[in-house]
């Protein structure tokens, strides 16, 4: 009777599933029509004036200011003024975190827009265009666009555009161009530009192993980050494993924040407890963040 019970119950799960499933594909279909036969339809209700305000304080908030939110709950939840302290000190750090994974995306970005724009070039140079053409073409194009390639600020990109559309110093104008993290690949450029106008040599040549060097020196560095996710993550789960006991001391009834923020015993224990998590945390980090600079 159980069996028979369990299998009615799935079945009438599944058929709910489907009906909702074909209720909500049906309703696709119909709004995909409506707009392919009334372009001019009525427009959709705006949205209302606290969803909008909610939606920009939601954007406008950086992910450092939650240490400060989760501070704030476990103090409420513990009585003790300790973890709002402990959430506040953590906003900054958090924030220095956040702005050095930006710099390192950044950094990535550029560096794929230097090689995106460095096959261009090549690509131009092997259709017949004279070097200086060829990279003022490719800058001018870019400029054209708001395409990003890789040629620093905007200040840098003017440098080197200016330098090869008058005749000035376009390896140091790259040199200079180069300094921005992530744009290193410009002093291989530069040394192209410098050997093919000094002494003649193809620069097309140069420019394509120089791309695909830089090619394989990116696919290596990616590789090697997916390498040492598995070791970053388990440094992470590691480190959350004490905020897991604390869930599990509460579920059995044993308050532990009471223990932690209201006796001296705890008080020492969370200090100390604290102090080597965070040692531990930077130094596991500080391994994986050698590991990627080799």
């Amino acid at each position: 009777m159980t069996t028979l019970t369990a299998a009615w119950t799935a079945a009438l799960t599944m058929a709910a599933g489907a009906a909702v499933w074909l209720l909500g594909h049906r309703d696709h279909e119909a709004s995909r029509l409506r707009k392919l036969l009334a372009p001019h339809a009525r427009q959709p209700a705006p949205i209302p004036r606290w969803q909008q305000l909610i939606a920009a304080a939601r954007g406008r908030l950086r992910p450092e200011w939650w240490c400060l939110a989760a501070g704030a709950a476990v103090a409420l939840l513990g009585e003790s003024v300790v973890p709002l302290a402990v959430g506040a000190a953590g906003v900054p750090l958090a924030a220095g975190v956040r702005r050095a994974r930006e710099a390192g995306r950044e950094r990535e970005r550029r560096r794929a827009a230097v090689i995106a724009w460095l096959g261009e070039l090549a690509a131009e140079v092997r259709a017949g265009r004279q070097p200086g053409d060829a990279l003022r073409l490719t800058l001018q194009e870019a400029a054209d666009a708001d395409a990003d390639v890789g040629v620093g600020p905007g200040a840098a990109r003017s440098t080197v555009l200016a330098a090869a559309r008058f005749g000035g110093d376009v390896p140091g104008a790259l040199r200079s161009a180069a300094r921005e993290p992530g744009a290193e690949g410009l002093l291989g450029l530069a040394a192209c530009w410098r050997v093919a106008v000094d002494r003649g040599a193809g620069l097309a040549a140069g420019l394509g192993r120089l791309e695909a060097a830089l090619r394989s020196e990116r696919d290596q560095s990616a590789d090697l980050r997916a390498q040492l996710a598995g070791a970053r993550s388990t440094a992470v789960m590691l480190a959350a494993l004490p905020v897991l006991g604390l869930l599990m001391g509460s579920a059995l009834g044993a308050e532990p924040l009471r223990v932690l923020l209201h006796t001296g015993p705890g008080l020492a224990c969370l200090a100390v407890g604290g102090a080597l998590e965070g040692v531990g945390v930077w130094w596991a980090l500080r391994i994986v963040r050698r590991a990627e600079e080799r």
